[in-house]
């Protein structure tokens, strides 16, 4: 295990506003998010999965439904059976009805895109993932609006792209790369048609929820909606819809300033960062019984903090991985009972909120609103002085993320460091120089012998955010982030695992005909493991990104 390397005085100074303790009661209800019934029902393991129970459809109203475990729980003296509580869910509850299949109007089974891709295998490779579109294609029935206390899925207004496999609703940070792939199939109004359900739950919610599900109402996601809106104005010039939605990109970067900004002092100079911390310190409905069991050991605070933790890891997309765990002897562990991950301050989340900073800075100008866009242009200078200032190891030539409870870099490779290349933070004229030091970063760490793609981390923990998992964003923020420093040396390295990634990608279409949530760096074309459910397919975030480097390597 590697060292951690010293950070010079970093004193933190949390800022929380009031707005964070609200989140926690944000879903009331007594079936999916919290009481008796939902602790109840989900200790009896009925599921191999918790999430399958909370996305379940109540067929009754929730106070009959209340009722009936009431009365369930009175007849059997508090102590209903496995077999009790599954005829209990079998009579109150459905599996069916929440969403409908839906034909995108924009999808072309010959999109005209695939005729500009030359090399053959690649382009029946695109034409396969073309396909998948309209099987992952889905919208919400008109019964979840009129009676949305019977479900846990939130109404939105317009079709949409799910995952696929046990995930059957948006996700926040998926959608990105689900926009992206569809701009590029040409499929144009369904791209804006997600970013407007996103924009809804901002219009609703302050924020977008880390998922369409009641349950999620507690935390969000990587903060990519104004990114998401720039790949969709960058294809369509459709300045209309940017007048009409910015107020609500600046909303929702103002939820993340308001509720999870820290101060940090280094040198005698304060710079405002993000970091994942999530209020809630109850264990997540959707994985209540795995979360019962990572903080069984810990009593009342302890306990309490335990799941703070978890859901803020959850926030962070990677729930779960090492970047958040940490030994007793201040190191980086492997242990989710030591997960600490609102001690974290996380480089690609500050990447993030700067490159947002930035796209907003663009739509100001656009709009005609010169002190916007110049408010906007500050706020990206001064991200990226404490981005370089705090998380860049000069020493090393990296970013790191630091822990700032022991005030220590988090020396450990993960392809989350180079999102501040991804978003464009940094000083334009440090590209070359950057782009040098990361991949000279990346030989010593002999990245080159991974086969099937950006291993998540070289530490073999058994989470499902480690080794040997290769996830598909991070594959595209590894390429596209060292394409940007124009350096020699990087874009070779760029070069190389992009015609990896894509093999990968290939190769696993080829042996199962499926695409996958996440694949294994060092077996090309076998998909991932680990973590707390099984390997799911579909994938919508696996199909934007094939295609992002599809567009990279072969549209030109």
């Amino acid at each position: 295990m590697k060292r951690l390397g010293p950070i010079i005085a970093i004193i933190l100074f949390v800022s929380h506003q009031a707005l964070s303790e609200v989140l926690i009661d944000l879903c009331t209800s007594k079936v999916y998010c919290q009481g008796n019934l939902l602790d109840v029902v989900q200790k009896s393991r009925v599921f191999n999965d918790s999430k399958t129970f909370v996305d379940l459809v109540q067929k009754y109203p929730e106070n009959i439904t209340l009722d009936r475990f009431n009365k369930l729980m009175v007849s059997t003296k508090n102590r209903p059976t496995k077999i009790n509580i599954t005829h209990f869910i079998n009579d109150c509850f459905s599996s069916e009805g929440e969403l409908v299949k839906w034909t995108p109007p924009d999808y072309k089974q010959n999109a005209s895109f695939l005729n500009k891709i030359n090399n053959t295998e690649v382009k029946s490779f695109a034409k396969k993932l073309n396909n998948i579109w309209p099987l992952l294609a889905r919208k919400v029935n008109n019964t979840v609006s009129k009676h949305p206390a019977q479900h846990s899925l939130i109404s939105l207004p317009n079709g949409f792209i799910i995952p696929g496999g046990r995930f059957k609703e948006i996700y926040y940070w998926d959608s990105y790369w689900i926009v992206k792939g569809l701009l590029i199939s040409g499929m144009n109004e369904t791209a804006r048609g997600m970013l407007e359900n996103l924009i809804s739950l901002v219009r609703r919610y302050g924020f977008v929820p880390n998922g369409s599900r009641v349950y999620y109402l507690n935390r969000s996601q990587p903060p990519l909606l104004s990114l998401m809106v720039g790949l969709y104005y960058d294809a369509t010039k459709n300045i209309t819809f940017i007048k009409k939605n910015i107020d609500i990109l600046e909303r929702e970067v103002n939820w993340w300033l308001q509720n999870r900004a820290v101060r940090v002092r280094k040198d005698s100079i304060i710079h405002t960062l993000l970091q994942y911390s999530v209020k809630s310190g109850v264990p997540r409905p959707e994985s209540y019984v795995e979360d019962l069991h990572t903080c069984e050991k810990f009593v009342n605070d302890s306990k309490v903090e335990c799941y703070k933790n978890i859901r803020s890891a959850a926030e962070s997309g990677w729930d779960f991985s090492t970047r958040w765990i940490r030994n007793s002897s201040g190191g980086i562990g492997v242990n989710l009972t030591d997960i600490h991950t609102s001690d974290i301050l996380p480089v690609d989340l500050n990447a993030f909120i700067c490159g947002a900073f930035d796209q907003l800075a663009k739509f100001y100008t656009l709009v005609g609103n010169k002190t916007k866009s110049a408010d906007y242009k500050r706020k990206v200078d001064k991200w990226k002085i404490a981005i370089d200032k705090i998380f860049y190891h000069k020493r090393d030539g990296i970013w790191y993320d630091v822990d700032a409870k022991v005030g220590k870099y988090r020396v450990e490779f993960y392809p989350s460091t180079f999102a501040p290349l991804w978003t464009k933070c940094f000083a334009p004229a440090r590209a070359d120089y950057y782009g040098s030091r990361a991949a000279d970063y990346l030989n010593r760490n002999k990245l080159s012998n991974f086969l099937g793609g950006v291993p998540t981390s070289l530490i073999q923990s058994g989470q499902q955010w480690d080794l040997p998992n290769a996830w598909p964003p991070l594959q595209e923020i590894f390429v596209l982030g060292l394409d940007e420093t124009r350096n020699k040396k990087a874009k070779t390295i760029a070069n190389l695992f992009s015609k990896r990634i894509l093999k990968a990608f290939m190769t696993g279409m080829n042996t199962t005909n499926e695409m996958f949530e996440k694949y294994d760096a060092i077996n090309v074309g076998q998909y991932g493991g680990g973590g707390e459910y099984t390997v799911q397919s579909g994938f919508g975030w696996t199909n934007g990104v094939a295609f992002s480097l599809i567009q990279r390597d072969y549209l030109h």
